[in-house]
Order: structure tokens, then sequence, then C-alpha cells
């Protein structure tokens, strides 16, 4: 099945698939979730890199698919949207990085 949406479109319809936990037990459960499934995503890699997986990309589609999820629902719970995080994250890269990525800039941060 193919969903046209944007990212407030995805959110709005995970928060229908959750338990519908609210305040600490989202913040506990995401959280919990997130790290969970980031470690299944490191999992794969590890598998790819070091024991002569294959690549699965079908798999890693699945994996970020469920830290999406849990991300949406833990924003949601926070009373932010998917579009807000995502708008302020690129804000913040660009002032980070104005003329894109550079290693130079990268070692630059942080130092006075």
């Amino acid at each position: 099945m193919v969903f046209e949406m944007d990212i407030d479109v995805y959110q709005n319809r995970a928060i229908r698939t959750a338990n519908g936990g609210k305040g600490n037990d989202a913040l506990l459960c995401c959280s919990l979730g997130i790290a969970g499934e980031a470690g299944e995503v490191v999992d794969l890699v590890k598998k790819w890199v070091y024991h002569g997986h294959a690549q699965d990309v079908t798999k890693m589609r699945e994996e970020l698919g469920d830290v999406l999820w849990y991300v949406a629902v833990l924003a949601a719970s926070q009373g932010l949207s998917l579009d807000e995080i995502a708008r302020y994250n690129l804000s913040k890269l660009s002032m980070r990085y104005p003329g894109g990525f550079s290693e130079t800039a990268s070692r630059g941060r942080g130092r006075v």
C-alpha cells in the first residue's frame, strides 16, 4: 500500500497506532523503543561489515521505519510535530555549516 503524505500526516497516522500512553508513559516507552530499534539498525550494520552478511535494504527500511515511528509518537507526546523538529534541525545545521558540511568546520565546533 502506498501513501501520499507529508511528515506530519505520517506522525498523525503513527499516533493512531500507539497504545495511548501519555506523558511519562509515552516518554519512557518511546525512548526505550528508539534505543532498541536503533540497536537493531546498528546490529544490521555490524553484520554487514564484520560478519559478511549481504546488505538487506528491505530490513534496513523496516528498522528505520520503527525508529521513525517511536520518534513520531515521542515527539507528539511532547507537543512537537515532526515538521517543526525537521525545520529546527535544518535551521541549526545551516547555521553550523552555512556552506554545507566541511571537515574543517566540524573540527572547529565547540572551540573558542
